[in-house]
């Protein structure tokens, strides 16, 4: 329902365009390119012997038809045509019956064309014609420098006639095209090469009453193979300097141009070498990006930008590395515009040591950088205080955090980059005081001795047991229990006391359990067995 109400919507539209032009009602529509022969087909083969034909035209905005050519019953031309190169097809329509005319238009020539058909002073049959001229211009003049920006530029007139106007490269491929202006449909195709030399197609979609579905019109396309554009016609924006933190998204900014294409460069960091390397190229009219490594991090901005329309904007995701220049370059026909961004990239760096803890702070494109500094604000303080620091290399300062963290060394450490035209950027590392050393590896040894301990401990509650039944015979030599340090060879099969000694103090017992003679407590175990049995 809502497609046929915007149809009628249209239709209305397209009726109120004709009658604005007095113009109303057409059986045909032909469409004419300028200066090129074309025939109005007007023919019924049952209309012969004594027939009056007469050509008539209404041009844009008359009231008033106008003779155009004019043949008796005998043959002769009693009208004489408005302009030379009018003439019937067939001199002998009166046999025939094809009544059709031929010219050679211009753009003044649009209208609507009447072939009205007469015996005995009697109309027979009318039939109308309305004649739309196409304009196409090519830029720049054949030849054509290449690297230019061909323009393929195609106009009708009256617009209401048509539809659409699509255009065909060599190959029959298809080309993007724009309406602009609400008249003009542009296809371009930017930084021409040699091999875009060969015949453009433009195909005209005609409105509703054509007994044509569409007409085409070739255009040779010449590229000068001898010849290369230079863009001297540059303009240049002011040169922004500015900083951001790593992997935080960056807009980087184009001229504020809607252009046919876009190139990016960009000159790394911190160098002495003036060369600058592209690293995103786009062509909103062919419609393939291209880019290197970096694209990874480099992106076309979406809205409020908009790369197929021509509206350009960068978004990079940097890593301390992609700071440096950048220069962002729109081009529009053959003019160009450059808008360059200096960039410098902050990040923080944390290194853990045994005894201390390094805040390293590292930027680049040092040489738009005025200072750099680093300052702690914690709880025991009424402002920040800025700290001591030490330069590893250039582009980089650091920090040291002494372990344990205390009240007075935790807070927040913040570095800041004060650029030379006053801009400043601030990265920020909370150190807390749960900060822990990590655990040494002899802290994670001492665990398969203490599970050894623990599988000793029920066979000594055994033992004592064993000993305490068996009191009679037993005599006073025993177990002797050790709770000293045991230096020496090891005769423990469980366990290393130097090992325990070596570790850090625990709350588990080492006992040194060693045999006796004939009382020892193990053979004493092997008698309660066999007792059992």
């Amino acid at each position: 329902m809502e497609s046929e109400f915007l149809t009628i919507i249209f239709v209305s539209s397209i009726a109120v365009n004709s009658c604005h032009f007095g113009i109303t009602g057409w059986d045909d529509v032909v469409v004419a390119k300028e200066g090129m022969p074309t025939t109005l087909v007007c023919t019924d083969p049952t209309v012969t012997g004594a027939v009056t034909i007469n050509w008539k035209v209404k041009s844009l905005g008359a009231d008033e038809w106008k003779l155009v050519l004019s043949a008796g019953e005998s043959g002769r031309f009693s009208g004489g045509a408005l302009k030379p190169s009018m003439r019937l097809t067939d001199p002998d329509f009166r046999k025939s019956g094809i009544f059709s005319l031929f010219f050679l238009p211009q753009m003044e020539d649009k209208g609507l064309y009447s072939c009205l058909m007469k015996q005995q002073e009697s109309k027979v049959k009318e039939r109308k014609i309305l004649l739309a001229i196409l304009k196409v211009t090519v830029i720049p003049d054949a030849p054509i420098p290449q690297l230019s920006t061909l323009r393929l530029i195609a106009s009708v007139n009256p617009d209401f006639a048509i539809t659409k106007i699509t255009w065909e490269a060599p190959g029959n491929v298809s080309m993007k095209s724009e309406k602009m202006q609400n008249i003009l449909t542009v296809a371009k195709l930017p930084q021409i090469q040699n091999s875009d030399n060969g015949v453009y197609v433009c195909t005209v979609h005609p409105w509703a009453n054509s007994t044509t579905s569409f007409f085409t019109f070739s255009v040779e396309v010449t590229v000068d193979a001898h010849n290369v554009a230079s863009f001297t016609n540059i303009t240049y924006g002011h040169v922004i300097s500015t900083a951001t933190l790593a992997q935080k998204s960056f807009p980087l900014t184009c001229p504020k141009v809607r252009g046919d294409y876009v190139l990016l460069y960009w000159q790394p960091p911190d160098t002495k070498q003036h060369i600058m390397k592209r690293v995103h190229h786009f062509d909103r009219w062919r419609g393939s990006p291209s880019s290197n490594e970096q694209s990874k991090r480099l992106q076309l901005a979406g809205p409020p930008y908009n790369a197929g329309d021509g509206n350009f904007s960068f978004l990079l995701l940097p890593e301390i590395k992609d700071g440096g220049l950048y220069s962002c370059e729109v081009f529009l026909n053959d003019n160009a515009f450059s808008q360059r961004t200096m960039l410098s990239v902050l990040r923080v760096v944390t290194r853990h040591l045994d005894s201390k803890r390094e805040l390293i702070c590292q930027y680049s494109e040092q040489s738009q950088v005025q200072t750099a500094k680093w300052t702690l604000e914690n709880g025991n303080q009424n402002h920040s205080r800025q700290l001591r620091v030490s330069n590893n290399n250039s582009g980089s300062i650091t920090t040291t955090v002494p372990l344990p963290i205390t009240p007075d060394t935790a807070g927040n450490y913040t570095c800041t980059l004060k650029l030379k035209n006053g801009q400043t950027i601030r990265a920020t590392e909370a150190v807390d005081l749960h900060f822990k050393v990590h655990v040494s590896a002899t802290t994670s040894s001492l665990l398969p001795s203490l599970s050894a301990l623990l599988l000793l401990v029920p066979l000594v509650a055994a033992s004592v047991g064993v000993l305490l039944w068996r009191q009679k015979h037993i005599s006073d030599r025993g177990i002797e229990q050790s709770l000293s340090v045991y230096s020496g060879e090891v005769e423990n099969v469980y366990d290393n006391p130097e090992d325990i000694r070596q570790a850090p103090p625990q709350s588990s017992v080492y006992m040194d359990l060693k045999p006796r003679g004939q009382d020892d407590v193990y053979k004493e175990l092997e008698r309660y067995e066999q007792c059992q049995n």
